[in-house]
């Protein structure tokens, strides 16, 4: 992909106030970047999340919108990154949960690696697509009408708009390169 292929396009990331794996948030950040896009930080409250790696405390990162206020309308795509916690946390929070059903409605891409599919479950917009996931959700996704599969990348364009999967960190590679395609 050129370096401008997504010049102009907002791509937000959705993240509780901590437990993100922070790999899985930067490094689908800086393909956005470097395919010219712009990540923007969202989150269920303003300040900054705490990112892990596994279960130790990483870095830090800025909010750059909390989600009350952010329109979906205004990102060409949604990423979901992992982590145990994180997801677990955005399931709760009703206007994460209401971003997400509104970006699905859409036809724009969402790319969801690891545990982050939880928080689509919880917007019950999975009924029908086929998607991957670390394996301990796959009885939750197919509870949600999923079709579960243990492949390293999944792009599903039996909705509105393209659904990218992975399974796990070891996975960034193809579900950035499947991201990046979605979106071009």
């Amino acid at each position: 992909m050129t370096d401008a292929a997504l010049t102009g396009k907002k791509i937000a990331f959705l993240v509780a106030g901590e437990g993100i794996e922070q790999v899985e948030l930067t490094e689908p950040w800086k393909a956005v970047q470097e395919a010219g896009g712009e990540p923007v930080l969202l989150s269920t409250k303003p300040g900054t999340v705490q990112a892990f790696d596994h279960l130790d405390k990483a870095d830090t990162f800025d909010v750059d919108v909390v989600v009350d206020d952010a329109s979906p309308s205004e990102y060409a795509a949604l990423v979901l990154p992992g982590g145990v916690a994180n997801p677990d946390a955005l399931r709760t929070s009703r206007s994460a949960v209401t971003f997400v059903q509104q970006f699905a409605a859409s036809t724009r891409p969402i790319a969801a690696i690891c545990h982050a599919p939880w928080t689509l479950v919880e917007a019950d917009v999975l009924k029908g697509r086929r998607m991957t996931s670390w394996p301990s959700l796959q009885t939750d996704l197919r509870n949600a009408g999923a079709e579960w599969v243990d492949e390293e990348v999944v792009v599903d364009r039996n909705g509105p708009g393209p659904l990218v999967t992975s399974r796990n960190p070891d996975d960034l590679p193809a579900f950035n390169r499947a991201l990046l395609e979605a979106l071009s």
